[in-house]
């Protein structure tokens, strides 16, 4: 039975700025935007909830994704299509999860798998729910900023708490045209910090960061070297 499922922080809700298929590609500011607006919203959705749950479990071991709950992607937001045991959350983030000066924002095959470990699903995920049923409501990038803005201003966005994280392991994901699959890997959300503090984007450094605009959100992503299977993974140029 599917439940729609709806955001739990209140007015506190900021998007969330991963920078989804712009990781080892050129500046997405630098990009030309081949999608300049929304597609239609049957475009995003999976042609079936089942294939869709199991994409979203695919993001993690089968030890974390088998008791995790699952969201897929309805007609006006997520909804619940499985209950959880561990607190994780997995589902499949939609090109809108991307910064907002990415050229892929509103691709409408990108495939996002993800689960989100509790501190995540509790600070993290209710801002990317609310910002999709913004998009599938209608609303344009710059609606999208404004609100976000407002909401600064009056100090009533929501930041990660320590601890929250996420897996990305899937080998059947595709992150963007410039990336394809890219890498399997973990995400670890902060407030704004410095990268080079924690050794990101530095040479030679294996940990990569994006940081939230206008969002106050640092993310953090560690490749890894094995997909959800455990069947090895091949780095990939960066």
């Amino acid at each position: 039975m599917l439940t729609r499922m709806r955001p739990t922080i209140g007015r506190g809700v900021c998007g969330l700025a991963f920078l989804l298929g712009a990781i080892g590609s050129a500046r997405a500011d630098d990009a030309k935007p081949a999608y300049p607006v929304m597609a239609p919203v049957e475009q995003y959705r999976e042609a079936s909830a089942s294939a869709e749950i199991a994409l979203a479990r695919s993001a993690a071991p089968t030890s974390i994704s088998g008791d995790a709950g699952v969201l897929t992607l309805g007609v006006h937001g997520y909804e619940t299509a499985a209950r959880g045991k561990n607190g994780f959350i997995c589902m499949v983030w939609r090109s809108w999860a991307a910064g907002f000066d990415d050229a892929e924002f509103w691709n409408p095959k990108l495939r996002a798998p993800i689960c989100l470990n509790p501190a995540a699903a509790r600070t993290v995920l209710p801002a990317y729910l609310e910002k999709t049923e913004w998009a599938i409501a209608g609303a344009s990038k710059s609606e999208m900023i404004d609100r976000i803005k407002t909401e600064l201003a009056a100090n009533r966005i929501a930041t990660p708490v320590p601890g929250a994280m996420a897996f990305m392991m899937s080998k059947q994901g595709y992150l963007g045209d410039l990336v394809g699959h890219w890498h399997p890997h973990l995400m670890f959300f902060l407030a704004h910090t410095d990268a080079a503090d924690w050794g990101a984007d530095l040479h030679g450094s294996p940990v990569f960061a994006a940081q939230g605009e206008p969002e106050p959100t640092t993310t953090f992503i560690v490749p890894v070297p094995a997909w959800s299977d455990g069947t090895p993974a091949v780095m990939k140029p960066h």
